[in-house]
């Protein structure tokens, strides 16, 4: 399972660099805001600094929701940097770019997916990821997780290459289950990622382990 953090934070992005497991990252418009991140240029040039910041893929979205518009911002952020994957929605518009981008041998995550035929419509046309937002889902009295098992099951049916990345990770536990359930990519915060350092018996084994250390060595 490939790990991605899921923020425009550089800071974030060089601590999970640091841990040794991070694979990519995810960004979009929200996110860049967040980070005060405006204006074209200096948020194409954020874009080259998180590439340059990891070895992984880097997902970069386009704000054109017409398709000529899509193609446009589409083709311009794949030639910033060769590991960025062009995100585009779950519309007929991004399907349609999905399609053509694949054509041409360039890396698209279609986002924003809430169902299995959404996600199927993505393989068709040849998406290197379908983000599932499993996160917003439940937020709706949805089971995110399941969405997760229907896509796994109809991609093994196909032999789909696309790969399933769970987007809207809200907690360890979400990274968890979709691990079991085939999930190829996780992309949430850095927080959910260090929860799966924590479990009580690891802290009371080391403490005794430090404990008759000194006890012994005195």
């Amino acid at each position: 399972m490939k790990f991605f953090i899921d923020t425009a934070n550089l800071a974030q992005i060089k601590e999970a660099q640091a841990l040794g497991v991070l694979d990519g990252v995810t960004t979009n418009p929200s996110l860049m805001a967040k980070e005060g991140i405006t204006g074209k240029n200096n948020i194409l040039k954020h874009y080259v600094d998180i590439c340059n910041l990891v070895e992984g893929d880097v997902s970069a979205e386009v704000n054109a929701l017409d398709y000529d518009g899509m193609i446009k911002e589409g083709e311009e952020l794949a030639d910033l940097h060769e590991q960025i994957v062009v995100k585009l929605p779950m519309t007929k518009e991004g399907v349609m770019a999905a399609k053509y981008f694949s054509d041409k041998g360039i890396k698209t995550n279609v986002t924003l997916v809430f169902s299995a035929g959404q996600a199927l419509l993505a393989a068709k046309a040849g998406a290197t990821y379908v983000s599932p937002f499993i996160g917003r889902l439940d937020d709706v009295s949805t089971d995110g997780l399941a969405l997760i098992e229907e896509i796994r099951l109809i991609y093994d049916n196909y032999g789909y290459e696309t790969q399933i990345l769970a987007a809207s990770v809200r907690h360890t536990m979400h990274i968890v289950n979709c691990a079991k359930l085939g999930a190829d990519v996780m992309t949430g915060p850095l927080s959910a990622i260090y929860g799966l350092l924590k479990h009580p018996l690891t802290d009371i084994g080391l403490a005794q382990f430090v404990a008759d250390f000194e006890k012994g060595n005195k």
